[in-house]
């Protein structure tokens, strides 16, 4: 397999979570510290390799089109202020990847949102990222994606990211089964079947998917052909069950920082982390943390 160099992003979520205040901002854009979620996303895609960025979206998103498009007048103003660092972040993207926009025009789930990619992808491999699921590697050399592409290249396999989660929150999470011997994933383990959401007395781990794929194109075959599960949507976790029980799909662990951006007490916690490792604010929001818990 070679390497992968497209991401798909579904990002055409209704954010009922945050509401109102996804009322009319995508709940991507909402910001951490200074960036927007999906940037942060984008942005290890970059670091991995990734070329081109497929937006799968749905009405009312165009926010994010528009953040990585040129706004001529602002630019320009920063620039003549000297705060052309500011945009930074942004020029990088422009430079070094290609962002596609797809529209889903009717929210029936993850697993129909990767399908809408089909065109665009064809026959490569490609990854799935969430838009609201934001990693950091202990290793810069190395992230998340970059180690599941490396993994699906070297076998020829599906790989997915995993990591462990309590018993009471399986309900959150498509859970993996991979079979008994399940205490160690760091080199990977034959996925015999994905649960969406299961119940601790159902759940077969507690190995979760927390956001992070490389699929081969064989998952639109099973995409295709999924009838509507959970709450009527087309469910991701049902095509790659039918993946991994007809071909061939590894689940791996690896270490890293992931906060779900898309919980509010893991946007608050986010926030909190990322702040404290700003230059500008770090100093300050610890000690007035201090002060509150004194």
């Amino acid at each position: 397999m070679s390497k992968i160099k497209k991401a798909i992003i579904p990002a055409a979520g209704l954010g009922t979570r945050f509401f109102p205040a996804t009322k009319t901002i995508p709940k991507e854009m909402l910001p951490i510290v200074d960036k927007p979620t999906i940037l942060y996303v984008i942005e290890e895609a970059m670091q991995a390799g990734i070329e081109d960025i497929v937006l799968i979206q749905g009405r009312g998103k165009t926010a994010i089109e528009d953040f990585f498009d040129v706004s001529y007048e602002l630019e320009d103003k920063l620039v003549k202020d000297g705060k052309e660092e500011i945009l930074e972040s942004i020029r990088r993207v422009r430079s070094s990847v290609n962002i596609i926009s797809i529209r889903q025009k009717a929210a029936l789930g993850l697993g129909h949102a990767v399908y809408c990619s089909k065109p665009v992808v064809g026959d490569e491999a490609f990854a799935v990222m969430l838009g609201d699921e934001i990693t950091f590697a202990k290793n810069e050399s190395e992230n998340i994606m970059s180690f599941l592409g490396k993994q699906s290249c070297d076998t020829g396999a599906s790989a997915v990211w995993v990591l462990p989660v309590e018993p009471k929150n399986t309900h959150k999470y498509g859970i993996v089964d991979v079979g008994p011997d399940n205490k160690d994933l760091s080199k990977g383990k034959k996925v015999l079947s994905v649960i969406e959401k299961p119940s601790s007395d159902k759940a077969p781990s507690n190995w979760a998917l927390p956001g992070r794929y490389v699929f081969n194109s064989e998952i639109f075959k099973y995409l295709e052909n999924t009838k509507p599960g959970k709450n009527g949507e087309i469910q991701l976790s049902d095509a790659m069950c039918e993946l991994a029980r007809q071909s061939e799909m590894m689940a791996y662990s690896f270490s890293a920082r992931r906060y779900d951006a898309g919980d509010k007490l893991g946007f608050l916690i986010a926030n909190i982390d990322i702040a404290l490792e700003h230059p500008e604010l770090s100093q300050d929001l610890l000690n007035y943390l201090r002060a509150k818990i004194k």
